[in-house]
């Protein structure tokens, strides 16, 4: 799918894409990439087809969304060290 199609879904779902992103959890960031590449991910693309779908026939899947209580992943690995842990220098 186009990123023109997947911003056209969330019109139909009637969400931006900001809010669209903090529901399901994935960085803003990380939706607008798609937008380089013009090609959204089949699973982030049935997403907004599902909303858009769902709220043609006035069902409200935001809260059924906010129900699953879901967690943005957090970024592990290098050079993502922990800002609070504080290293002693010249130890």
């Amino acid at each position: 799918m186009s990123f023109i199609e997947f911003k056209k879904l969330l019109l139909d779902a009637e969400i931006s894409l900001p809010k669209f992103s903090k529901l399901i959890k994935v960085s803003d960031k990380n939706l607008q990439s798609y937008k380089k590449k013009d090609e959204v991910p089949n699973t982030i693309a049935v997403i907004a087809r599902c909303f858009a779908e769902m709220n043609k026939v006035d069902i409200d899947y935001r809260t059924l969304i906010d129900d699953l209580d879901l967690k943005a992943k957090v970024k592990k690995g290098a050079g993502f060290a922990n800002k609070n842990k504080v290293e002693s220098v010249g130890s």
